[in-house]
């Protein structure tokens, strides 16, 4: 470990002044959290899509640190665990114990900075409820497969037409038609694995509930709003038609690649096939939460680049998952970049996972 500390330092061999000096307050608070995204070299996002994977596990599945609901995790800019607390007896005292845990973590060196956190501000190390709203991936992946016959498929749409009512399918099988039709009609031009995680989208969108409907008036299993819906020419009494749903997902999909690809080209043209294909699968996952044009920002604008830029020439020490996640770590608090950004990546990741470990799966195409 000492080793391969010691030649990351060498690819970064200034750390900036601003992180050698919030090291040295010890337990005393920076003024902003962003200071310490700021100051933080980038070589600290080397692990970070596993980190993050890790304690997004926990919390999807009630289990390791979040196995008692009512807690909060604690993860700093790597996302690495650094410890929990246990839920006080309202948000103020929560958010109290959270602010004194922090101190203790850079007090004891665990940390190497602290920021209060408060109603309305990030604190820093960050802090994640594990009774955040979730899906329950094992009764969504049922839903999916049709495990259970009322959530099996059947119908037309536009100049599709699945299964029948005599012989409904799987909502898997619905979402295979729909894409392998759309790619013999040439229709698409998208990573091969983009359809894997299209159906953890589905998963970690709606559970696979044909008639869920959030707050935010985004419909169907994979949550389209209004105005992508009239975009994709969908009139209102079909806004929850499945196949629909899919093939406009599909389009968008289709879109926003053909919108990032030449940035992502420039920026990242030099990367192995197979790195390039997961990094871009992975940022179109990411410009379906948060937009193409924001995520096209991570490869052109001239600040919000920089992170992509010093990834892109140092690419062999970084996986596809650490530089998607660490474009936006080191642009938290820009341009609306949160930790939920991240989040849902990682959720999709995970419903992913947890379709290629079905029996009906783990050994077919979708998962290879």
């Amino acid at each position: 470990m000492k080793t391969r500390l010691n030649s990351l330092y060498r690819v970064v061999p200034v750390i900036p002044l601003l992180f050698l000096a919030i090291m040295a307050k010890g337990a005393e608070p920076v003024d902003d959290w962003t200071d310490v995204v700021r100051s933080s070299p980038y070589w600290v996002s080397q692990g970070v899509y596993e980190n993050i994977i890790t304690i997004r596990r926990w919390v999807l599945k009630e289990s390791g640190y979040c196995s008692e609901s009512e807690r909060h995790i604690l993860y700093d800019m790597r996302g690495q665990f650094l410890g929990y607390i246990n839920d006080g007896d309202s948000r103020k005292e929560t958010q109290k114990q959270l602010n004194a845990t922090r101190a203790r973590l850079a007090s004891s060196g665990r940390a190497d900075a602290w920021a209060k956190g408060s109603k309305g501000t990030t604190g820093y190390p960050f802090a994640l409820a594990c009774d955040q709203p979730h899906v329950d991936l094992d009764e969504a992946r049922a839903r999916y497969l049709g495990t259970i016959p009322a959530n099996l498929v059947w119908g037309a749409w536009d100049d599709l037409s699945f299964a029948s009512a005599e012989s409904p399918q799987s909502l898997h099988n619905a979402l295979l038609y729909v894409y392998n039709e759309r790619l013999q009609q040439q229709r698409l031009n998208l990573p091969p694995e983009l359809i894997r995680y299209l159906g953890g989208q589905v998963l970690i969108e709606s559970g696979g509930r044909q008639r869920a409907h959030s707050t935010a008036n985004a419909r169907g299993i994979l949550q389209l709003s209004p105005a992508a819906l009239e975009d994709c020419r969908i009139k209102p009494t079909h806004y929850w038609h499945r196949l629909a749903q899919i093939d406009c997902a599909l389009r968008l999909m289709d879109q926003n690649a053909k919108n990032l690809k030449p940035a992502f080209d420039e920026r990242f043209g030099h990367l192995p096939p197979a790195k390039q294909n997961r990094l871009f699968t992975l940022l179109l996952v990411q410009a379906y939460h948060g937009g193409a044009a924001r995520v096209k920002t991570l490869l052109e604008d001239e600040d919000l680049s920089k992170p992509a830029a010093y990834f892109a020439s140092h690419h062999e020490t970084y996986t596809a998952g650490d530089i998607a996640f660490g474009m936006i770590f080191h642009n938290l608090g820009r341009d609306r970049f949160g930790l939920a950004s991240l989040y849902y990546v990682a959720d999709v990741q995970l419903a992913t996972e947890a379709l290629c470990n079905s029996p009906k799966l783990k050994d077919t195409d979708f998962c290879d």
